[in-house]
């Protein structure tokens, strides 16, 4: 088991990696919008924890994509021992710290985690636990020829009938937030304000960041003047991350989100990065999901399946834990079993 350091850090003080969930850009974004960001520095690694408060005087504190550990010491205590000493930085009212954990496993079934005794698995998950890893490590021929053969079909068709792409920033937004109200609605997905997507853009440019703020770009998808699809996607570090997708119910037997990715993945490519995250799919290849098809979709790709743990409470008020443990099961029965009849 790793041995424990921390110390705190002020917020453009968080070194710049790879990993942008946990990079002070992220903790500047989240205090735009209710929460209050506390940084850390864990055995010379990045540490943000979020803190936002619920049930009137009460917080909770939230670890996103944190602390980077092996799954070995996941379960060896060390998650309790780092909520308990940053319990000491965060507001009295705070009763729970949640881990939503970055490593996993990569394997085309879902995994059963166990983790340490006095975590208890949260209801619902904040980021995807499932998703695709693309080594971008070798030749633009080695990718695509990774990729199932439909997938590169559907790449060259997308070209073959006049999809063309271009990359673009926050100029555009309004436009394809537009798309995105569209998509929502279509695929009954919940999504942020505009203000949240123009603030992702804004804040990438803050020079107060010791490590550099992410790179933030948006792949537009035409048929000659039609605005298609939208993809926004981050390069930090040596990983890109595709954020958010927008597209239109118009001409998508001419594939442009097909095209979109491809053209952001030889983006990153060309930028240096070593992998592209196509950031959440369903657990596994369950046809009767409501989202299969992003499943075929993603993983026709030809990336690595990675499943993480997702959310994992420790509990340090526990009788005001198992209220807002109530309280949420019950929201996310209302969101996910009445609300969406």
């Amino acid at each position: 088991m790793e041995t424990l350091s921390i110390r705190t850090v002020e917020l453009s003080e968080l070194p710049g990696g790879s990993n942008v969930l946990q990079s002070g850009y992220w903790g500047l974004l989240k205090e735009e919008f209710g929460w209050k960001a506390h940084s850390f520095i864990f055995n010379d690694r990045e540490l943000l924890v979020l803190v936002r408060k619920v049930l009137k005087n009460y917080a909770i504190a939230y670890v996103p994509h944190g602390p980077f550990l092996s799954l070995e010491n996941q379960k060896g205590g060390i998650l309790k021992e780092i909520g308990l000493e940053i319990k000491k930085y965060l507001p009295h009212g705070c009763f729970t710290v949640r881990f939503d954990l970055p490593s996993g496993v990569y394997r085309t079934e879902p995994f059963q985690f166990k983790l340490e005794p006095e975590l208890k698995k949260s209801f619902s998950d904040i980021q995807p636990p499932d998703t695709v890893i693309l080594s971008l490590k070798e030749d633009e021929d080695v990718i695509l020829g990774r990729m199932k053969s439909k997938t590169r079909y559907n790449i060259r068709l997308s070209f073959r009938k006049g999809i063309t792409v271009d990359i673009s920033g926050v100029e555009y937004l309004d436009e394809w937030y537009t798309l995105y109200e569209e998509t929502s609605e279509r695929d009954r997905i919940a999504i942020h304000s505009r203000d949240y997507y123009r603030k992702i853009f804004e804040l990438s440019g803050d020079r107060s960041l010791s490590g550099d703020g992410p790179e933030i770009l948006m792949f537009r998808a035409f048929y000659g003047e039609k605005f298609l699809a939208g993809i926004i996607v981050s390069v930090y570090g040596d990983r890109a991350t595709y954020l958010y997708g927008a597209s239109s119910g118009e001409y998508r037997n001419l594939m442009p989100a097909y095209a979109l990715q491809w053209e952001a993945i030889k983006y990153a490519k060309g930028r240096g990065c070593r992998e592209y995250d196509l950031f959440g799919i369903p657990p596994a290849d369950d046809p009767s999901h409501p989202m299969s098809g992003l499943y075929r979709f993603k993983t026709g790709f030809g990336g690595r399946i990675l499943h993480r743990p997702g959310c994992w409470d420790l509990p340090l008020k526990p009788v005001v834990y198992m209220v807002y443990r109530w309280v949420e099961s019950a929201r996310l029965i209302y969101y996910k079993k009445i609300r969406k009849r």
